[in-house]
Formats: C-alpha cells, structure tokens, sequence
C-alpha cells in the first residue's frame, strides 16, 4: 500500500500548448479509493499514465510513499495497471492469464499457484481457472484482468475506465464488486472514468477535472451538496443540476424565472462583494416541487414538455419564462413515482431545498466558497 502525491504534475504533448494536464496538485491516502472524472479531453487518464510512467512529466513531480518516481521507469514503480480492454492472452487459460506476469518475474510455481488461486477464490472465479478467455463472459473476463493485477500484490492499483466495455446491468454490478473488492484489499486504488455516476458510487473522494485542470476534490456528498464552481455543478449530478442566469441579487432578493427567492444570509453577504454584474442560479430537481394552484405566492409558473418515467420517480420537464422577455428555460423537476402529472399540463414549482449561486467566473458564492477550492 502506498501514499501517491502530484506535485504541480503538467504534461504538454509535442506541437501543442496547451497541457493536457497543468499543474495538478493532488494528494492520495494510503489505501484510498480516488476517482478521476471528467469529460472527454479532460486529462484524466493523461494523468493515470503520468503516475503509470506511461507519460512524460514535462513540469512537477510524481511521488509514490514519498520516493520522487517523476524519472523511474513503469516496471521499478511496484503498480498494477487495469485497462478497458482486457488484453487477456486468448491462447492462455484464465490461472495462466492471471499468473504471467509473475512467471516473467521467475516466481516458482508453487508460489505462482497459491497467489492465483487466492486472487481466484476472492474474485469467484475458482471454477473458471481451465477455461479460456472465449468461454468466459464479460464481467468474468474483465474479474480476470483484476485478478492479474491482484496477484502481483502491488502498492497501487491504476484502473483506466475497466468497466466501459460492459453492458448498463453488468456495469452496475461490476462497480460494486470493485468497491467492495478494494476495501477488503485495502490497496491503493486511482481509477479514471468519464462516468460521473460511477464515479459517485465508487470513489472514497472524487477529482473533477477539466481541461487539465483539476476543478475540485472532496467526497462525493461535498461534491454534489456543495460545488465549488460551476463546471462542477453543472457536471456532478443525473439529472444535472438547473442552472439559470440571473442579475445580481439585491437585497439578498434575486429574481429566477420571474419570481423572488430570498438567498441565505452566507449567499447575500458574498454577492454583494462580488463585481460580478450577472450570476448563475442552481438548484437540484429534488430541491423543486409541485404546487398546488395558489398556495405559493412565490411559486414559478411553466408548462410540462417531458415527462421521464422511471418507476420509482419520475422527471418532469417544465417550460418557463426565462430572465429576459420571450425568452424560455426549462427546470427538470423530481416527482414521486407514477406521477399524475402529463405533456402540457400548467403546472407551479416551488422551491423546497438548497440552492447554489455562482459569479460570472464561475465561482461559488458564499461566505465558505473559499473553502471549497482546497
């Protein structure tokens, strides 16, 4: 098990300027589960494969238990990679397959059987160690690269979105498996995906990144109930958070979508500190729901365009005035399963939870928003 750290880590590819990852600043506890996520392009498994030494460090350095590895070479970093092919070898079996690396090695045979069979029984794959890899499933197949990178017993385990070759069902039980699997393993784990719901339910933090540059880290409750800014907002969350340009608050008043919504005393403090002429407001669809007809003064009037049925609840998509004339936004509503409501019902929306507000750059507004970026 290992403590990995970057430190001002940047990695700018040959004929362009921008770095695919600038100046990243990242600190992992022994033992963590942390997730890198991000869109495409993000830099995220740029960043996987700096730690790898898959990758150049143009800038900054690398750390694995505090021994500066920026310059080690891939085979000397004591780390097991896990990629999204499987690159299992189709001529060998699967305890074949899991025990190759350590045959390089010149581990005996003995020694070799009693670490695959041990990496076998904790991934339930005792019965499948004769069988090819074209007579395996899958998840089975992708357990099986896990249990390569399992039997060498390493200081860190690098996972390059393992489970994006599987279907939506085989996904969500994979992840769980994983979680589970690191937790009793207790190795340090860095693993990259674009999937920020998996992100959500896997990592023991989670590093947002965008453009090479890391956004915010924190567990994956901070994340959603307290974004630092608003890439992070709009990012982290399914469906996303509802975020609507509004003018600056006055009074700790600001108007959304044609209605009054007195800010927190946090929030109207800081706005009013902000040179920011225009603001973004955010609030989750939990945090919205429906009224019945008059009961709130304040309530934000629109028309149903969609609804999202999905047996436990459903989404529903509301058409509203926007904050300048003509002009119109939709707020995405969470409603309880089964809902009565339909396509072109009048329908008014309270606000029933936290709300977020953002400044022209983007960033968080509060009185905490500073601390958010540490």
């Amino acid at each position: 098990m290992a403590r990995v750290r970057y430190e001002a880590a940047s990695r700018i590819y040959p004929g362009t300027d921008a770095p695919a990852v600038n100046e990243l600043d990242l600190d992992i506890a022994d033992g963590e589960f942390l997730v890198l996520v991000g869109p495409s392009g993000s830099g995220k498994s740029t960043a996987l494969r700096m730690l790898a030494g898959l990758e150049f460090v143009d800038r900054g350095s690398v750390y694995i238990n505090d021994v500066d590895v920026t310059l080690t070479p891939p085979r000397d970093r004591d780390i097991a990679m896990v990629f999204q092919n499987y690159a299992l070898y189709p001529n060998m079996t699967v305890a074949a397959n899991m025990g190759f690396a350590l045959k390089q090695k010149g581990v005996p045979a003995d020694e070799r059987r009693k670490r695959v069979e041990e990496a076998a029984r904790i991934l339930d794959l005792e019965d499948y160690l004769d069988r090819k890899p074209k007579n395996l499933s899958g998840g089975q197949r992708q357990r099986v690269a896990m249990g390569r990178a399992i039997v060498r017993e390493p200081q860190v385990f690098l996972m390059d979105e393992p489970l994006s070759n599987l279907d939506a069902k085989l996904r969500v039980q994979t992840r769980t498996e994983l979680a589970d699997l690191q937790a009793r393993l207790g190795v340090t784990t860095v693993y990259v995906t674009h999937d920020q719901v998996e992100a959500m339910t896997m990592g023991d933090r989670v590093a947002v990144l965008n453009f090479g540059v890391l956004q915010q880290v924190d567990t994956p409750r901070n994340l959603y109930s307290r974004p630092s800014n608003l890439f992070v907002a709009g990012f982290i969350g399914s469906p996303a958070m509802n975020l609507i340009s509004v003018a600056k608050p006055k009074g700790g008043v600001v108007n959304f979508c044609g209605q009054s919504h007195t800010l927190t005393a946090d929030m109207a403090k800081d706005a009013d500190k902000r040179k920011s002429g225009s603001f973004t407001f955010g609030v989750r669809p939990e945090h919205l729901s429906f009224s019945e007809p008059g009961s709130d003064s304040g309530a934000v009037k629109g028309r149903v365009t969609v609804v999202e049925e999905l047996g436990s609840e459903a989404f529903v998509h509301v058409e509203v005035d926007g904050d300048k004339p003509d002009a119109k936004q939709t707020l995405v509503v969470r409603d309880e399963g089964e809902t009565s409501i339909t396509r072109d019902d009048n329908v008014e929306i309270s606000i029933t939870g936290p709300v977020h507000l953002f400044d022209n750059d983007g960033d968080r507004v509060d009185s905490h928003a500073q601390d958010d970026k540490s």
